[in-house]
Protein backbone atom coordinates (compact mmCIF):
# COMPACT_ATOMS: atom_id res chain seq x y z
CA UNK A 1 0.00 0.00 0.00
CA UNK A 2 1.44 3.53 -1.15
CA UNK A 3 2.58 5.71 1.87
CA UNK A 4 0.31 9.10 2.19
CA UNK A 5 1.58 12.31 3.06
CA UNK A 6 0.26 15.17 5.02
CA UNK A 7 2.13 17.89 3.22
CA UNK A 8 3.57 20.86 4.74
CA UNK A 9 2.95 24.56 3.62
CA UNK A 10 5.52 26.95 2.73
CA UNK A 11 4.17 30.52 2.25
CA UNK A 12 6.81 33.03 0.51
CA UNK A 13 5.81 36.51 0.78
CA UNK A 14 7.48 39.45 -0.34
CA UNK A 15 8.27 43.19 1.29
CA UNK A 16 10.08 46.12 0.36
CA UNK A 17 10.13 46.21 -3.24
CA UNK A 18 9.23 44.25 -5.80
CA UNK A 19 11.31 41.99 -8.14
CA UNK A 20 13.35 40.77 -5.08
CA UNK A 21 13.53 37.53 -6.55
CA UNK A 22 10.87 35.58 -4.84
CA UNK A 23 10.24 33.26 -7.56
CA UNK A 24 13.93 32.43 -7.58
CA UNK A 25 13.75 31.79 -4.60
CA UNK A 26 10.78 29.52 -4.42
CA UNK A 27 12.30 27.44 -6.85
CA UNK A 28 15.89 27.51 -5.33
CA UNK A 29 14.22 25.73 -2.29
CA UNK A 30 12.21 23.89 -4.18
CA UNK A 31 15.04 22.18 -5.45
CA UNK A 32 16.99 22.16 -2.09
CA UNK A 33 14.40 20.01 -0.47
CA UNK A 34 14.17 17.97 -3.21
CA UNK A 35 17.89 17.03 -3.49
CA UNK A 36 16.79 16.33 0.20
CA UNK A 37 14.60 13.58 -1.09
CA UNK A 38 11.45 14.97 -0.66
CA UNK A 39 8.42 15.84 -3.32
CA UNK A 40 7.76 19.07 -3.67
CA UNK A 41 4.83 21.16 -5.45
CA UNK A 42 4.98 24.86 -6.27
CA UNK A 43 1.84 27.21 -6.99
CA UNK A 44 1.77 31.09 -7.47
CA UNK A 45 -1.00 33.35 -6.04
CA UNK A 46 -1.44 36.62 -8.36
CA UNK A 47 -3.14 39.26 -6.58
CA UNK A 48 -3.78 41.32 -10.32
CA UNK A 49 -7.44 41.70 -11.84
CA UNK A 50 -6.85 39.72 -15.19
CA UNK A 51 -7.74 36.15 -14.90
CA UNK A 52 -4.46 35.59 -16.64
CA UNK A 53 -1.56 36.83 -18.22
CA UNK A 54 -2.74 35.63 -21.53
CA UNK A 55 -3.90 39.23 -22.86
CA UNK A 56 -1.39 41.21 -20.51
CA UNK A 57 1.23 43.01 -22.66
CA UNK A 58 4.88 41.68 -22.52
CA UNK A 59 6.16 44.54 -21.76
CA UNK A 60 4.34 45.04 -18.29
CA UNK A 61 3.84 41.34 -17.16
CA UNK A 62 6.72 39.61 -19.25
CA UNK A 63 6.39 36.38 -20.85
CA UNK A 64 3.25 34.39 -20.89
CA UNK A 65 4.31 30.75 -19.53
CA UNK A 66 1.84 28.05 -20.74
CA UNK A 67 1.77 24.11 -18.92
CA UNK A 68 1.23 21.12 -21.00
CA UNK A 69 -2.75 21.57 -19.70
CA UNK A 70 -3.08 24.63 -21.75
CA UNK A 71 -2.91 27.13 -18.85
CA UNK A 72 -1.47 30.91 -19.52
CA UNK A 73 0.23 31.35 -16.59
CA UNK A 74 2.89 33.72 -14.80
CA UNK A 75 6.49 33.34 -16.00
CA UNK A 76 7.59 32.33 -12.52
CA UNK A 77 6.28 29.05 -13.29
CA UNK A 78 8.55 28.50 -15.70
CA UNK A 79 11.77 28.99 -12.61
CA UNK A 80 9.62 26.53 -10.75
CA UNK A 81 9.62 23.90 -13.77
CA UNK A 82 13.21 24.71 -14.70
CA UNK A 83 14.77 24.39 -11.07
CA UNK A 84 12.63 21.09 -10.00
CA UNK A 85 11.48 19.44 -13.21
CA UNK A 86 8.02 19.54 -11.88
CA UNK A 87 5.41 19.99 -14.81
CA UNK A 88 2.83 22.91 -13.21
CA UNK A 89 -0.54 22.87 -14.00
CA UNK A 90 -3.81 24.44 -14.22
CA UNK A 91 -4.19 24.08 -10.57
CA UNK A 92 -0.88 25.62 -9.89
CA UNK A 93 -1.48 29.89 -10.99
CA UNK A 94 -4.43 32.04 -9.64
CA UNK A 95 -5.39 35.59 -9.82
CA UNK A 96 -7.85 37.76 -8.29
CA UNK A 97 -9.71 37.87 -11.60
CA UNK A 98 -10.16 33.72 -11.65
CA UNK A 99 -10.98 34.13 -7.79
CA UNK A 100 -13.53 36.70 -8.39
CA UNK A 101 -14.92 35.23 -11.91
CA UNK A 102 -15.56 31.67 -9.89
CA UNK A 103 -17.02 33.44 -7.31
CA UNK A 104 -19.58 35.71 -9.07
CA UNK A 105 -20.08 32.46 -11.06
CA UNK A 106 -21.68 30.78 -7.95
CA UNK A 107 -23.33 34.30 -6.63
CA UNK A 108 -25.33 33.80 -10.27
CA UNK A 109 -26.04 30.34 -10.06
CA UNK A 110 -27.38 30.67 -6.26
CA UNK A 111 -24.72 28.42 -4.74
CA UNK A 112 -24.31 30.99 -1.69
CA UNK A 113 -27.93 30.83 -1.12
CA UNK A 114 -29.08 34.28 -1.29
CA UNK A 115 -26.23 35.28 1.18
CA UNK A 116 -24.37 38.22 1.22
CA UNK A 117 -21.01 37.50 -0.89
CA UNK A 118 -18.25 39.33 1.14
CA UNK A 119 -14.39 39.32 0.80
CA UNK A 120 -14.35 37.24 4.32
CA UNK A 121 -15.39 34.61 4.08
CA UNK A 122 -15.92 33.97 0.25
CA UNK A 123 -13.10 35.24 -1.12
CA UNK A 124 -10.55 34.28 1.60
CA UNK A 125 -12.26 30.57 1.24
CA UNK A 126 -11.77 30.46 -2.31
CA UNK A 127 -8.07 31.20 -2.04
CA UNK A 128 -7.62 28.92 0.79
CA UNK A 129 -9.28 26.04 -1.18
CA UNK A 130 -6.90 26.84 -4.22
CA UNK A 131 -3.60 26.50 -1.72
CA UNK A 132 -5.30 23.19 -0.11
CA UNK A 133 -6.43 21.64 -3.83
CA UNK A 134 -4.86 18.55 -4.52
CA UNK A 135 -1.20 18.79 -4.33
CA UNK A 136 -0.26 15.19 -6.01
CA UNK A 137 0.59 11.80 -4.37
CA UNK A 138 2.83 11.57 -1.62
CA UNK A 139 3.44 15.42 -1.76
CA UNK A 140 5.57 16.42 1.10
CA UNK A 141 6.04 20.04 0.47
CA UNK A 142 3.32 22.79 -1.42
CA UNK A 143 5.78 26.37 -1.44
CA UNK A 144 3.23 28.92 -2.53
CA UNK A 145 4.41 32.33 -3.57
CA UNK A 146 2.65 35.58 -3.18
CA UNK A 147 2.79 37.73 -5.96
CA UNK A 148 3.40 41.88 -5.22
CA UNK A 149 4.38 43.27 -1.84
CA UNK A 150 3.10 43.13 1.83
CA UNK A 151 1.40 46.36 2.16
CA UNK A 152 -0.73 46.21 -1.20
CA UNK A 153 -3.84 46.83 -1.02
CA UNK A 154 -5.06 44.17 -3.72
CA UNK A 155 -2.99 41.68 -2.05
CA UNK A 156 -4.44 42.36 1.23
CA UNK A 157 -7.24 39.11 0.80
CA UNK A 158 -4.45 36.47 0.16
CA UNK A 159 -2.15 37.71 3.32
CA UNK A 160 -5.62 37.26 5.48
CA UNK A 161 -6.34 33.99 3.88
CA UNK A 162 -2.77 32.42 4.60
CA UNK A 163 -3.33 34.05 7.94
CA UNK A 164 -6.07 31.60 8.20
CA UNK A 165 -4.74 28.89 7.04
CA UNK A 166 -1.72 29.26 9.51
CA UNK A 167 -3.98 29.15 11.89
CA UNK A 168 -5.91 26.29 11.38
CA UNK A 169 -3.20 23.99 10.25
CA UNK A 170 -0.79 25.35 12.67
CA UNK A 171 3.33 25.64 12.83
CA UNK A 172 3.55 22.03 12.18
CA UNK A 173 2.13 22.30 8.52
CA UNK A 174 3.08 25.78 7.81
CA UNK A 175 5.82 28.04 7.49
CA UNK A 176 5.70 32.17 7.10
CA UNK A 177 9.01 32.67 4.76
CA UNK A 178 8.96 37.01 3.74
CA UNK A 179 11.87 38.18 1.16
CA UNK A 180 13.20 41.95 1.78
CA UNK A 181 15.80 44.22 0.84
CA UNK A 182 18.62 45.37 2.89
CA UNK A 183 19.82 48.17 0.82
CA UNK A 184 23.10 49.71 0.99
CA UNK A 185 23.49 53.43 1.09
CA UNK A 186 26.20 54.43 -0.61
CA UNK A 187 26.02 58.24 0.92
CA UNK A 188 26.29 56.65 4.45
CA UNK A 189 28.40 53.68 3.51
CA UNK A 190 25.57 51.24 5.38
CA UNK A 191 23.77 48.52 4.51
CA UNK A 192 20.08 49.65 6.27
CA UNK A 193 17.66 46.89 8.28
CA UNK A 194 14.86 49.81 8.73
CA UNK A 195 13.04 49.08 5.52
CA UNK A 196 13.05 45.21 6.72
CA UNK A 197 12.00 45.85 10.22
CA UNK A 198 9.08 48.09 8.34
CA UNK A 199 8.21 45.41 6.32
CA UNK A 200 8.07 42.92 8.79
CA UNK A 201 5.99 44.99 10.94
CA UNK A 202 3.74 46.17 8.30
CA UNK A 203 3.07 41.47 8.16
CA UNK A 204 2.77 41.43 11.09
CA UNK A 205 0.11 44.03 11.87
CA UNK A 206 -1.91 41.99 9.77
CA UNK A 207 -1.46 38.49 11.52
CA UNK A 208 1.54 36.82 10.23
CA UNK A 209 4.77 36.10 11.92
CA UNK A 210 7.65 35.43 9.48
CA UNK A 211 9.56 32.02 10.56
CA UNK A 212 12.14 33.07 7.85
CA UNK A 213 13.52 36.18 6.36
CA UNK A 214 15.13 36.12 3.34
CA UNK A 215 17.47 39.33 3.15
CA UNK A 216 18.23 40.30 -0.46
CA UNK A 217 21.69 41.96 -0.69
CA UNK A 218 24.50 42.90 -2.71
CA UNK A 219 26.82 42.50 -0.10
CA UNK A 220 27.72 40.30 2.93
CA UNK A 221 25.34 41.04 5.99
CA UNK A 222 27.43 42.18 8.95
CA UNK A 223 26.44 39.63 11.84
CA UNK A 224 25.38 42.70 13.88
CA UNK A 225 23.10 43.69 11.35
CA UNK A 226 21.89 40.10 11.42
CA UNK A 227 21.66 40.08 14.98
CA UNK A 228 19.77 43.43 15.11
CA UNK A 229 17.11 41.96 12.02
CA UNK A 230 16.41 38.93 14.79
CA UNK A 231 16.27 41.11 17.55
CA UNK A 232 13.56 44.03 15.73
CA UNK A 233 11.59 41.10 13.36
CA UNK A 234 10.93 38.60 16.22
CA UNK A 235 12.96 35.49 14.84
CA UNK A 236 16.03 33.53 15.45
CA UNK A 237 19.15 34.95 14.25
CA UNK A 238 19.81 31.29 12.32
CA UNK A 239 16.72 32.01 10.33
CA UNK A 240 17.58 35.57 9.14
CA UNK A 241 19.21 34.00 5.83
CA UNK A 242 21.33 36.38 3.89
CA UNK A 243 20.45 36.48 -0.36
CA UNK A 244 23.12 37.65 -2.02
CA UNK A 245 23.30 38.64 -5.75
CA UNK A 246 24.61 35.53 -7.35
CA UNK A 247 26.58 35.16 -11.07
CA UNK A 248 23.85 33.27 -12.22
CA UNK A 249 20.43 32.38 -11.12
CA UNK A 250 21.58 28.51 -11.24
CA UNK A 251 23.86 29.23 -8.47
CA UNK A 252 21.41 30.40 -6.31
CA UNK A 253 20.25 26.44 -4.58
CA UNK A 254 23.90 26.31 -3.84
CA UNK A 255 24.26 29.70 -2.59
CA UNK A 256 20.86 29.41 -0.73
CA UNK A 257 22.43 26.01 0.81
CA UNK A 258 25.38 27.31 1.94
CA UNK A 259 23.59 30.03 4.16
CA UNK A 260 21.54 27.39 5.48
CA UNK A 261 18.41 28.46 3.85
CA UNK A 262 16.80 24.43 4.01
CA UNK A 263 18.35 23.81 7.29
CA UNK A 264 16.28 26.33 8.83
CA UNK A 265 12.88 24.65 6.85
CA UNK A 266 13.59 21.09 8.38
CA UNK A 267 13.99 22.91 11.47
CA UNK A 268 10.64 24.26 11.64
CA UNK A 269 9.18 21.16 11.01
CA UNK A 270 11.37 19.10 13.26
CA UNK A 271 12.26 17.28 10.84
CA UNK A 272 15.80 15.56 10.58
CA UNK A 273 18.55 18.00 9.32
CA UNK A 274 21.35 16.25 8.87
CA UNK A 275 19.62 14.20 6.27
CA UNK A 276 22.00 14.23 3.01
CA UNK A 277 21.96 16.19 0.32
CA UNK A 278 22.73 15.87 -2.96
CA UNK A 279 23.76 18.83 -4.92
CA UNK A 280 26.55 17.18 -8.07
CA UNK A 281 23.91 18.49 -10.51
CA UNK A 282 23.62 21.90 -9.42
CA UNK A 283 27.55 21.98 -8.68
CA UNK A 284 28.20 20.10 -12.42
CA UNK A 285 25.88 23.08 -13.69
CA UNK A 286 27.14 25.59 -11.89
CA UNK A 287 31.01 24.26 -13.01
CA UNK A 288 30.08 24.42 -16.68
CA UNK A 289 28.41 27.87 -16.56
CA UNK A 290 31.70 29.22 -14.88
CA UNK A 291 34.11 27.21 -16.86
CA UNK A 292 32.96 27.16 -20.14
CA UNK A 293 35.23 26.16 -23.66
CA UNK A 294 33.92 28.86 -25.94
CA UNK A 295 31.63 30.99 -26.41
CA UNK A 296 28.99 31.74 -28.99
CA UNK A 297 26.87 34.88 -30.04
CA UNK A 298 23.16 34.83 -31.03
CA UNK A 299 21.02 37.20 -32.20
CA UNK A 300 17.31 37.49 -30.74
CA UNK A 301 15.38 39.39 -32.97
CA UNK A 302 11.96 40.06 -31.51
CA UNK A 303 9.64 42.86 -30.59
CA UNK A 304 9.57 42.75 -27.18
CA UNK A 305 13.57 43.04 -27.15
CA UNK A 306 13.32 46.35 -24.21
CA UNK A 307 12.09 43.91 -21.75
CA UNK A 308 14.80 40.73 -22.37
CA UNK A 309 11.93 38.69 -19.17
CA UNK A 310 9.29 38.79 -22.47
CA UNK A 311 11.57 35.85 -23.41
CA UNK A 312 12.61 34.82 -20.28
CA UNK A 313 12.26 30.96 -21.45
CA UNK A 314 14.18 31.42 -24.65
CA UNK A 315 16.89 33.26 -22.32
CA UNK A 316 17.21 30.40 -20.40
CA UNK A 317 16.90 28.04 -22.93
CA UNK A 318 19.73 29.19 -24.88
CA UNK A 319 21.89 28.59 -21.70
CA UNK A 320 20.56 25.68 -21.61
CA UNK A 321 22.05 24.81 -24.75
CA UNK A 322 25.01 26.42 -23.81
CA UNK A 323 25.58 23.83 -20.94
CA UNK A 324 25.14 21.15 -22.98
CA UNK A 325 27.48 22.03 -25.71
CA UNK A 326 30.07 23.48 -22.43
CA UNK A 327 29.92 27.62 -23.90
CA UNK A 328 28.78 30.55 -22.99
CA UNK A 329 25.50 31.57 -25.00
CA UNK A 330 26.32 35.49 -25.66
CA UNK A 331 22.83 37.27 -26.27
CA UNK A 332 22.42 40.12 -28.29
CA UNK A 333 18.73 41.80 -28.49
CA UNK A 334 17.36 43.05 -31.64
CA UNK A 335 14.70 44.99 -31.85
CA UNK A 336 12.91 43.94 -35.53
CA UNK A 337 11.40 46.31 -36.00
CA UNK A 338 14.32 49.03 -35.97
CA UNK A 339 16.01 45.90 -37.87
CA UNK A 340 13.93 46.68 -40.99
CA UNK A 341 14.99 50.07 -41.07
CA UNK A 342 18.91 49.58 -40.05
CA UNK A 343 19.35 46.79 -42.42
CA UNK A 344 21.22 43.19 -41.81
CA UNK A 345 24.61 45.16 -40.56
CA UNK A 346 23.82 44.40 -37.56
CA UNK A 347 23.63 40.76 -37.61
CA UNK A 348 27.26 40.43 -39.22
CA UNK A 349 29.25 38.29 -36.84
CA UNK A 350 26.53 36.70 -34.88
CA UNK A 351 26.82 32.47 -35.43
CA UNK A 352 22.74 32.04 -34.99
CA UNK A 353 19.59 34.04 -35.24
CA UNK A 354 16.79 33.42 -33.71
CA UNK A 355 13.77 34.95 -34.25
CA UNK A 356 10.85 34.21 -31.32
CA UNK A 357 6.95 34.14 -31.24
CA UNK A 358 5.08 37.43 -30.70
CA UNK A 359 1.61 38.66 -32.30
CA UNK A 360 0.78 41.16 -34.79
CA UNK A 361 1.96 43.09 -37.94
CA UNK A 362 4.46 45.43 -35.96
CA UNK A 363 8.00 44.39 -36.53
CA UNK A 364 7.28 41.62 -38.63
CA UNK A 365 8.97 42.84 -41.67
CA UNK A 366 12.13 42.64 -39.68
CA UNK A 367 11.91 39.63 -38.83
CA UNK A 368 11.63 38.33 -42.23
CA UNK A 369 14.59 40.23 -43.41
CA UNK A 370 16.32 38.20 -40.60
CA UNK A 371 14.93 34.94 -41.91
CA UNK A 372 16.49 36.35 -45.50
CA UNK A 373 19.86 37.16 -44.29
CA UNK A 374 20.44 33.77 -41.94
CA UNK A 375 19.08 31.82 -45.12
CA UNK A 376 21.43 33.62 -48.06
CA UNK A 377 24.56 33.92 -45.11
CA UNK A 378 24.29 30.09 -44.11
CA UNK A 379 23.92 31.24 -40.62
CA UNK A 380 21.99 28.54 -38.59
CA UNK A 381 18.99 29.77 -37.76
CA UNK A 382 15.77 28.75 -35.34
CA UNK A 383 12.09 30.35 -35.92
CA UNK A 384 9.87 29.85 -32.89
CA UNK A 385 6.19 29.98 -33.66
CA UNK A 386 5.31 33.36 -35.36
CA UNK A 387 9.09 33.04 -36.40
CA UNK A 388 8.68 29.91 -37.59
CA UNK A 389 5.25 31.39 -39.85
CA UNK A 390 7.85 34.62 -40.83
CA UNK A 391 10.44 31.64 -42.01
CA UNK A 392 7.93 30.45 -44.81
CA UNK A 393 6.24 33.50 -45.78
CA UNK A 394 10.21 34.45 -46.28
CA UNK A 395 10.32 31.39 -48.34
CA UNK A 396 7.06 31.43 -50.28
CA UNK A 397 8.09 35.14 -51.56
CA UNK A 398 12.02 34.98 -52.16
CA UNK A 399 12.37 31.23 -53.43
CA UNK A 400 8.79 30.48 -54.62
CA UNK A 401 8.25 33.43 -55.97
CA UNK A 402 5.08 34.67 -54.40
CA UNK A 403 5.31 37.70 -53.92
CA UNK A 404 2.28 38.70 -52.05
CA UNK A 405 2.76 35.80 -49.41
CA UNK A 406 1.37 37.18 -46.04
CA UNK A 407 -0.62 36.71 -42.74
CA UNK A 408 -3.99 36.88 -42.32
CA UNK A 409 -3.33 38.01 -39.44
CA UNK A 410 -1.92 41.25 -40.85
CA UNK A 411 -5.26 41.28 -42.88
CA UNK A 412 -6.45 40.68 -46.23
CA UNK A 413 -4.29 39.23 -48.66
CA UNK A 414 -4.60 37.04 -51.77
CA UNK A 415 -1.57 34.56 -50.59
CA UNK A 416 -2.78 33.70 -47.41
CA UNK A 417 0.14 31.27 -46.31
CA UNK A 418 -0.93 31.52 -42.51
CA UNK A 419 -4.31 31.98 -41.23
CA UNK A 420 -6.25 31.05 -38.34
CA UNK A 421 -6.49 27.17 -38.03
CA UNK A 422 -10.40 27.38 -37.78
CA UNK A 423 -10.21 28.02 -41.63
CA UNK A 424 -7.85 25.63 -43.01
CA UNK A 425 -9.47 22.90 -40.49
CA UNK A 426 -12.56 23.78 -42.92
CA UNK A 427 -10.51 23.59 -45.69
CA UNK A 428 -10.80 27.19 -47.32
CA UNK A 429 -7.76 28.87 -49.15
CA UNK A 430 -8.55 32.36 -48.41
CA UNK A 431 -9.60 34.65 -45.51
CA UNK A 432 -11.26 38.36 -45.50
CA UNK A 433 -10.65 40.35 -43.38
CA UNK A 434 -13.32 40.20 -40.98
CA UNK A 435 -12.58 36.21 -40.75
CA UNK A 436 -8.67 37.01 -40.16
CA UNK A 437 -9.92 39.11 -36.68
CA UNK A 438 -12.09 37.02 -35.21
CA UNK A 439 -10.01 35.93 -32.31
CA UNK A 440 -12.54 34.17 -30.18
CA UNK A 441 -11.67 30.62 -28.77
CA UNK A 442 -9.15 30.30 -32.25
CA UNK A 443 -6.09 29.61 -29.67
CA UNK A 444 -4.00 26.36 -29.00
CA UNK A 445 -2.67 26.25 -26.54
CA UNK A 446 -0.90 23.17 -24.43
CA UNK A 447 0.99 20.21 -25.09
CA UNK A 448 0.08 18.46 -28.51
CA UNK A 449 1.70 15.50 -30.22
CA UNK A 450 3.67 16.22 -34.05
CA UNK A 451 4.80 13.46 -35.86
CA UNK A 452 8.39 13.65 -37.26
CA UNK A 453 10.27 12.57 -40.56
CA UNK A 454 12.24 10.08 -39.74
CA UNK A 455 15.19 11.30 -42.01
CA UNK A 456 15.22 14.88 -41.05
CA UNK A 457 17.22 17.11 -38.83
CA UNK A 458 14.57 17.08 -36.03
CA UNK A 459 13.92 13.44 -36.24
CA UNK A 460 17.70 13.36 -35.47
CA UNK A 461 17.90 15.94 -32.87
CA UNK A 462 15.44 14.17 -30.74
CA UNK A 463 15.71 10.56 -31.63
CA UNK A 464 12.39 9.91 -31.69
CA UNK A 465 9.90 10.38 -34.70
CA UNK A 466 6.81 11.55 -31.88
CA UNK A 467 7.34 14.01 -29.84
CA UNK A 468 4.73 16.36 -27.51
CA UNK A 469 5.07 19.98 -27.39
CA UNK A 470 3.55 23.33 -25.88
CA UNK A 471 1.97 25.67 -28.07
CA UNK A 472 0.74 29.42 -28.09
CA UNK A 473 -0.56 30.46 -31.27
CA UNK A 474 -3.66 31.73 -32.76
CA UNK A 475 -2.63 31.33 -36.76
CA UNK A 476 -1.28 28.36 -38.04
CA UNK A 477 0.86 27.68 -41.87
CA UNK A 478 -1.65 27.20 -44.54
CA UNK A 479 -1.24 23.37 -45.89
CA UNK A 480 -2.01 23.82 -49.27
CA UNK A 481 0.98 26.10 -50.32
CA UNK A 482 3.32 22.91 -48.98
CA UNK A 483 3.72 21.36 -52.18
CA UNK A 484 4.80 25.15 -53.91
CA UNK A 485 7.03 25.23 -50.83
CA UNK A 486 8.38 21.58 -50.55
CA UNK A 487 9.14 22.20 -54.23
CA UNK A 488 11.80 24.50 -53.75
CA UNK A 489 13.68 23.39 -50.93
CA UNK A 490 11.68 23.78 -48.08
CA UNK A 491 11.12 21.21 -46.14
CA UNK A 492 8.23 20.03 -43.79
CA UNK A 493 9.50 17.64 -41.55
CA UNK A 494 6.75 17.78 -38.66
CA UNK A 495 3.19 17.47 -38.86
CA UNK A 496 0.29 17.66 -36.72
CA UNK A 497 -1.03 13.22 -36.21
CA UNK A 498 -3.58 13.97 -38.90
CA UNK A 499 -1.06 15.11 -41.72
CA UNK A 500 -3.27 18.78 -41.18
CA UNK A 501 -0.93 21.22 -39.32
CA UNK A 502 2.49 21.84 -40.19
CA UNK A 503 4.70 21.34 -37.10
CA UNK A 504 7.96 21.66 -38.21
CA UNK A 505 9.94 23.47 -41.22
CA UNK A 506 13.45 22.79 -42.40
CA UNK A 507 15.65 24.03 -45.21
CA UNK A 508 17.93 20.47 -45.44
CA UNK A 509 20.86 21.72 -47.79
CA UNK A 510 21.36 24.99 -45.05
CA UNK A 511 24.44 24.71 -42.31
CA UNK A 512 20.77 23.95 -39.48
CA UNK A 513 17.70 26.09 -40.56
CA UNK A 514 14.74 24.84 -38.55
CA UNK A 515 11.33 26.27 -37.87
CA UNK A 516 8.37 25.15 -35.31
CA UNK A 517 5.34 25.79 -34.44
CA UNK A 518 5.41 25.14 -30.40
CA UNK A 519 7.61 26.72 -27.86
CA UNK A 520 10.17 24.52 -27.00
CA UNK A 521 11.98 26.62 -24.80
CA UNK A 522 8.97 26.10 -22.12
CA UNK A 523 10.42 22.38 -21.98
CA UNK A 524 14.19 23.31 -21.38
CA UNK A 525 15.59 22.40 -18.16
CA UNK A 526 19.46 23.15 -17.01
CA UNK A 527 19.84 19.59 -16.05
CA UNK A 528 18.07 18.46 -19.36
CA UNK A 529 18.28 21.06 -22.11
CA UNK A 530 15.84 20.69 -24.84
CA UNK A 531 17.79 19.03 -27.54
CA UNK A 532 16.54 21.55 -30.47
CA UNK A 533 18.31 24.80 -28.31
CA UNK A 534 21.70 21.97 -27.74
CA UNK A 535 21.35 21.40 -31.53
CA UNK A 536 21.05 25.46 -32.18
CA UNK A 537 24.05 26.17 -30.41
CA UNK A 538 25.91 23.28 -31.34
CA UNK A 539 25.49 24.83 -34.85
CA UNK A 540 26.01 28.16 -33.37
CA UNK A 541 29.92 27.07 -32.45
CA UNK A 542 30.54 25.24 -35.92
CA UNK A 543 29.58 28.36 -37.18
CA UNK A 544 32.26 30.70 -34.75
CA UNK A 545 34.88 28.27 -36.15
CA UNK A 546 34.25 29.02 -39.72
CA UNK A 547 34.31 32.16 -39.63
Amino acid sequence: MARRTKPRYIFITGGVVSSLGKGLASAALGALLQARGYKVRLRKLDPYLNVDPGTMSPYQHGECYVTDDGAETDLDLGHYERFTGVSAHQSDNITTGRIYSNIIEKERRGDYLGATVQVIPHVTDELKNFVLSDAGENVDFVLCEVGGTVGDIEGLPFFEALRQLGQELGRAQVLFMHVTLLPYIAAAGEVKTKPTQHSVKELRSIGIQPDILLCRADREISKGDIRKIALFCNVRESAVIQGLDARSIYDVPLAYHAEGLDREVLFHFNMETRKRINLRRWRAISETLHNPDGEVNIAVVGKYTVLPDAYKSITEALVHGGIANKVKVNIKWVESEEFSKDGSGILTGMDGILVPGGFGERGSEGKIQAVTYARENNVPYFGICFGMQMAVIEAARNLAGIDAASSTEFGLTDEPIVGLMTEWLKGNEKLTRDESTDLGGTMRLGAYPAVLNKESLVAKLYGQTIIEERHRHRFEVNNAYIDRLEDVGVKFSGMSPDGVLPEIVEIPDHPWFIGVQYHPELKSRPFAPHPLFAGFVAAALNQSRLV
